[in-house]
């Protein structure tokens, strides 16, 4: 994005911390790129034939960005990973009323790793569906709570290292730090999952 275009973004954002409700109309179409490259990034995480589309799942985050009040954004980059997290709710809702109509049907499987081009180590290809995710990410928040906020940033949300330390107002290295060994606890957890044969719906 050019400096007049980050001047605007940061502008607009600044409007909707201060109240402007139409600023957040005028903000989308300036990020449209980004937000429907998340929702890409999301998407092809997904099992196959999911009927939830990319350009569907931004206009339902936007839907929900209405509601929002008072949006304390950072900046961009904080702007866009609220924009991620809103839309991995999105996705865990649409699973589970999937999954309730189906009456308990078998879990789908997705690779965590395969969504994100970040040179995973050998072995640590994790698999898991995204409710399994979201319960093992809220489950590392309540211990670490930077460092699931770190997972959420760089793999929902696509950000950069840079753009991560950023965002958690902390050194790049302490992001890779953070990264490495969440990685590794998730790995652990999900791992866990999968061989106690926890189908749809079970608790971890």
């Amino acid at each position: 994005m050019s400096p007049q275009g980050e001047c605007d973004v940061t502008g607009l954002l600044q409007a909707w911390r201060a109240g402007d409700q139409h600023a957040l109309a005028n903000l989308v179409p300036l990020l449209e790129r980004e937000l429907h490259g998340i929702a890409k990034h999301y998407m092809a995480a997904q099992r196959p034939g999911h009927t939830l589309q990319t350009t569907a799942l931004v206009n339902e985050a936007y839907i929900r960005l209405i509601d929002v009040e008072r949006a304390n954004f950072q900046d961009r980059s904080h702007f866009l990973a609220v924009c991620s997290q809103i839309m991995r709710h999105i996705l865990v809702d649409y699973e589970r009323a999937r999954r309730a109509g189906k009456r308990g049907g078998g879990a789908e499987i997705s690779p965590l790793e395969a969504a994100h081009p970040v040179s995973p180590e050998p072995g640590a290809d994790l698999l898991a569906d995204i409710i399994a995710i979201d319960a093992a990410l809220d489950a590392l928040s309540q211990i670490y709570p930077r460092k699931a906020r770190a997972v959420e940033l760089r793999f929902f949300g696509g950000l950069t290292v840079e753009e991560t330390a950023a965002v958690l107002e902390v050194s790049p290295d302490t992001v890779m730090r953070d990264w490495s060994l969440a990685r590794a606890w998730l790995a652990r957890k999900l791992g866990r999952r999968k061989a106690h044969g926890h189908g749809a719906g079970a608790k971890s």
